[in-house]
């Protein structure tokens, strides 16, 4: 069976957090019923999503990535709160969510200029910086949004990280965890 690859831009979350939310994320399954949990390896914040990529237009972005993000520095983040997108009783996405950084902003508007200066037509909603944590809800009865209120008992101060890179990853849909770093862009600290 043939699987198309897909590429994306993101900013990295660190081990230690991805360990954290790992132990955050088993406590939520209990009481979350969502169909399929992101394995903890694959957390991140998606800066730009490429899809399929020829090869030398995926080289082209790389080159102009690294342009833009070239004396760009490491920031502080901040998860913070859990959210959803979709229809509020059964969401289909299901996020963690980061304290409004302009520095992430800025990284993502470098890192989204790049990619269309190389010829990508990208999603045009507005950035909305998230950590996917689960997708498509189960359970038997209607979500209730309380139900995220959860997050302040298992992590009552914000979870701070430094992020200090931003990553092109590719996708392998038949594979645990489902992403490959390509490419890595570190930035000043």
């Amino acid at each position: 069976m043939n699987h198309q690859t897909h590429f994306f831009y993101a900013v990295p979350i660190p081990k230690e957090i991805k360990l954290i939310m790992k132990d955050h994320c088993e406590k939520l399954k209990q009481s979350l019923p969502f169909n399929r949990w992101v394995h903890h390896e694959d957390l991140h914040i998606t800066l730009a999503f490429l899809g399929f990529a020829p090869s030398d237009q995926l080289e082209k972005s790389i080159e102009n990535v690294s342009k833009e993000l070239w004396g760009t520095s490491s920031f502080s983040l901040q998860i913070n709160q859990l959210g959803t997108f979709g229809r509020k009783e059964s969401p289909r996405i299901f996020w963690a969510d980061t304290i409004k950084s302009d520095e992430l902003q800025l990284v993502r508007r470098k890192v989204f200029t790049a990619c269309e200066n190389s010829g990508f037509q990208l999603e045009t909603r507005p950035f909305r910086p998230h950590i996917t944590l689960a997708r498509k809800w189960t359970g038997d009865q209607a979500f209730h949004h309380d139900k995220l209120d959860v997050w302040q008992e298992l992590q009552p101060e914000p979870l701070a990280f430094i992020a200090s890179e931003v990553v092109l990853f590719q996708t392998h849909l038949e594979k645990t965890p489902k992403y490959e770093v390509k490419e890595i862009f570190p930035l000043i600290k």
